[in-house]
């Protein structure tokens, strides 16, 4: 990155945004389209989505020409301009760009957003010119969306300066979407139309110059016509900005659903440690996101999905879901969905079954999952009848109801008329039910422009995203509204930690024995160890121990001890130990060790083998991951991650998330592990960690011996930066 984009990127994130400015945006009563000319798409596409049938206020173009454009008279300057213009829609080339925005300034307006592209993102000249549309937006506190972004659709508010063709306008609804992508924004759009899925607002951000994604979602949050907010996300510019709009959401009950594209890219940031293994970039945007309760989606379909269960305002008090289909094939279906999303199906209570039997045909199954059969189209009345008993039964939190929408338009109004009603009493059953019901469509498909007159004129939902993505956004928000609560406990954890001073040389390494006395006097589980300096000693250490002991090579140059042979286990006799300290030092004088010496340790087996180490990310800090550890950790890489600070009830929660986590509840006879000890050295791990601040680089504890009630660290390492 040149000099000059680096500049831009940091000074554009310290640059706050006010909700008023924001809002001021957002919500403009005359906009200036600057560049206006018949002769490129964007320009018609703009100012055909300000006709007065979309937006009331005043639009003015402007062409250095002059003359009539898109059938209106033109302004051949920005000087031209009326006082009280509210936004300037920018179209120019890169080249005359700066000069608009001074003209821009000098005129008064306040909020802009750069439809143009050819700035940082192509190159260094780009970048530098940014820059300088940049310190303009400083100097005259003008709020710039983009450049190189459509700009954005405020479809709730009625004004849509947006770059992009809009022939048909969502429904207005309560998702909020702001996007890192241009062309994705069109296509988003085009989903909630096709799904008929209302929509509050949409922003395509471009090269975020003084509005960020952040602030955009921070608007999202105290917009009352947006309940939930979905991302499509490159990367996040300003983390620590990022974490507080994610703490306001979850206080509003505002869920963020977030796409965030760049799994690829993980890759490990400290290749000396093994927990550089466990800890990639999107393994952090994993574990960050959950930390914050952020909902990550994998596609398109999902975030559509997601937001559009969230928006609904259905309110689950667990993850027990009764099923009423006339398909045992897609109770099939919908079972195999569940069951990876943490959906369960639990057995009716028996007065339940008994009361679907009583209006069901016998060939019918009143169990859960409960098939109607084809019978439903003689008897139309039996999918909301069943929905109403099931949604009753104590045993469950929520109905999944199969039905789709109809397609055709039939010939005979009549039809017409009792299709909407059939939907309509759908509707009012679901009204009364004591637990909410989800209507699921059967695959994501377009509702019909039909299938949505029905859904409009009955109240009725369109049927969420198809069996696979809407159970998938159903496990998702179940998990959601389950967990927020915590979620927020524990980001409130605003606890002061006094910094620990250790003498540590930049870059350098703590190896074994310094990263153990460290880490033992912090209150670290360590096992015992002394350190020696001759075979005689060394003996006399395994004597006072009892045999058999382990003698390894203490040396911060060698990080894996074992990899030149400088680990001995198994030791029986002081001969034993004699020599294998000369073996270990010799090893350690080989690979360039100054002044080697030994630590004897009593011989420790058995057990589950655990790594608790911690990485510094450098956008989100700290991070701790938790999980399998000794010979296993980068063949399984089965670990939890943690980013710091977190909850001991969270570190503990995720011993239960790990693969091997049977492991810990005793195998074969075997004690079943500590958790709360194991949860207990993580923690004092973790606030060694933090209190050692931006200075470390890595902490890792491996392994982690637990055996049963007894939890003892047998190897650290610590890496400074």
């Amino acid at each position: 990155m040149s000099n000059h984009a680096v500049e831009t990127a940091e000074r554009r994130v310290r640059m706050p945004i006010s909700p008023e400015r924001m809002h001021a945006l957002f919500n403009p009563r005359s906009i200036a389209l600057i560049g206006a000319t018949e002769r490129s798409g964007w320009s018609w596409a703009t100012f055909a989505n300000l006709t007065p049938d979309r937006f009331s206020g005043e639009v003015h173009l402007v062409n250095p020409k002059g003359g009539i454009v898109h059938g209106q008279q033109s302004l051949s300057s920005v000087e031209e301009l009326p006082e009280n213009v509210d936004l300037a829609y920018v179209m120019v080339g890169p080249a005359a760009v700066v000069d608009v925005m001074k003209q821009v300034a000098a005129k008064g307006i306040k909020s802009a957003v750069l439809l143009t592209s050819g700035f940082s993102e192509a190159g260094p000249e780009g970048a530098a010119l940014e820059l300088e549309v940049l310190d303009i937006a400083l100097q005259h506190d003008i709020t710039i969306l983009g450049p190189n972004g459509n700009g954005f659709a405020n479809f709730a508010g009625h004004v849509t300066p947006y770059g992009l063709s809009i022939p048909r306008v969502p429904l207005i609804g309560g998702i909020g979407v702001v996007l890192q992508s241009g062309g994705l924004a069109s296509t988003v759009m085009d989903l909630a139309l096709a799904r008929n899925v209302g929509v509050s607002m949409l922003t395509a951000m471009g090269n975020e110059l003084t509005t960020t994604l952040t602030d955009v979602v921070r608007y999202m949050v105290h917009d009352d016509a947006t309940k939930v907010i979905a991302m499509f996300v490159e990367s996040i510019r300003d983390p620590e900005a990022f974490r507080v709009v994610a703490r306001e959401a979850l206080e509003a009950g505002k869920p963020l659903v977030a796409m965030k594209v760049g799994r690829s890219a993980a890759g490990a940031r400290v290749a000396n440690a093994h927990t550089g293994a466990l800890v990639g970039d999107d393994s952090v945007i994993d574990a960050v996101f959950s930390q914050l309760g952020v909902v990550r989606v994998d596609s398109l379909e999902d975030l559509v999905s997601a937001a559009e269960i969230f928006a609904s305002g259905a309110q689950f008090k667990g993850n027990r879901f009764g099923v009423v289909s006339s398909s045992g094939g897609a109770n099939e279906i919908i079972a195999d969905c569940a069951e990876p999303v943490g959906l369960v199906f639990p057995d009716f209570n028996p007065e339940t079954e008994q009361a679907l039997r009583e209006f069901l045909p016998a060939f019918a199954n009143p169990r859960n999952p409960v098939d109607l059969t084809g019978f439903v189209v003689v008897q139309e009345d039996l999918p909301e009848r069943a929905a109403e008993v099931v949604a009753q039964d104590p045993n469950i939190d929520g109905v999944i109801y199969w039905t789709d929408l109809p397609r055709e338009r039939p010939a005979d109004p009549a039809t017409h008329e009792a299709n909407v009603d059939y939907y309509r009493r759908q509707v009012q059953a679901f009204a009364k039910a004591e637990t909410p019901v989800v209507p699921v469509g059967t695959a994501f498909t377009d509702i019909t422009p039909y299938g949505a007159e029905v859904s409009v004129a009955s109240g009725y939902p369109s049927g969420l995203g198809g069996i696979h993505h809407g159970i998938a956004a159903l496990g998702k928000a179940v998990q959601w509204q389950l967990q927020r609560e915590d979620r927020l406990k524990a980001l409130q954890d605003d606890r002061a930690v006094q910094p620990l001073d250790i003498d540590a040389a930049p870059g350098s390494t703590f190896g074994e024995h310094r990263a153990a006395e460290l880490l033992r006097s912090e209150g670290v589980p360590m096992v015992p160890a002394t350190l020696a300096a001759s075979p005689e000693e060394a003996a006399a250490a395994a004597e006072s121990f009892g045999f058999p002991v382990v003698v390894k090579l203490a040396a911060d140059e060698v990080e894996h001890k074992s990899d030149i042979g400088g680990v001995a286990l198994h030791l029986n006799s002081g001969d034993e130990v004699r020599a294998a300290f000369s073996a270990v030092t010799a090893a350690g004088a080989r690979a360039g060790v100054v002044d080697p010496k030994a630590l004897v340790q009593p011989m420790r087996s058995g057990g589950v083998e655990l790594i608790v180490g911690v990485v510094q990310d450098p956008d989100w800090g700290p991070v701790m991951a938790v999980g399998l550890g000794g010979i296993w950790v980068e063949v399984f890489k089965d670990s939890v991650l943690h980013p710091l600070p977190v909850s001991r009830e969270r570190v503990r929660e995720g011993l239960t998330e790990l693969r091997a986590a049977a492991l810990l509840d005793g195998v074969r006879g075997a004690e079943p592990a500590d958790l709360d000890a194991i949860t207990d050295a993580a923690m004092s791990a973790a606030a060694v960690a933090e209190r050692l601040g931006n200075r470390l680089e890595s902490l890792e504890i491996n392994p982690l011996l637990v055996r049963g009630g007894s939890v003892e660290a047998l190897d650290a390492l610590i890496t400074w930066r």
